[in-house]
């Protein structure tokens, strides 16, 4: 079983898979409410294609143990998670295209990051750490069928260390 550490999360290293969601100097900044509020503006790109954007809400348990061993994708539109517990998580994703188990890369997100999937990238399920955790979780819904999953053989497990 290959084994893989989680590297940080940032932006730069995410871009090929989507956005970090995150509040940095990276974003636009616009000051509202009479200066009450800071919006960092922009911080995904809501791909619905024909559907709609929706909220929901995502509880994650821990995976134990920490093996993946099966992925899935959007090809119809992208999908973005927000931590809601101050809680930090792991990001398993790989590139759009055939899925190529040597391509995955696995990302440690703090607890006040959030990812968006751009459409068509691979990824594993919520991978929760430490307890059960809450996302908030904006993606598509509408016709057609917007979720293609893949199981790993076993000899392609990959054993993760956060």
């Amino acid at each position: 079983m290959r084994e893989l550490t989680a590297e940080p999360l940032t932006a730069d290293a995410f871009a090929p898979f989507g956005d970090v969601i995150e509040a940095s100097e990276r974003a636009e900044v616009i000051p509202i409410n009479y200066g009450w509020t800071t919006r960092f503006n922009a911080l995904a790109d809501v791909s619905v294609g024909e559907g709609r954007a929706i909220i929901s809400l995502f509880r994650s348990k821990p995976l134990e143990p920490l093996v993946l061993k099966i992925f899935e994708r959007h090809p119809l539109g992208s999908q973005a998670f927000m931590p809601l517990q101050g809680r930090p998580y792991l990001v398993a994703v790989a590139p759009p295209g055939d899925f190529d188990v040597a391509q995955v890369r696995v990302f440690r997100a703090t607890a006040d990051q959030g990812v968006n999937y751009g459409r068509g990238t691979w990824h594993h399920f919520l991978l929760a750490l430490e307890a059960q955790s809450d996302f908030l979780v904006v993606d598509r819904e509408g016709p057609g069928s917007n979720l293609d999953e893949i199981e790993l053989a076993a000899a392609d497990w990959i054993a993760v260390r956060p």
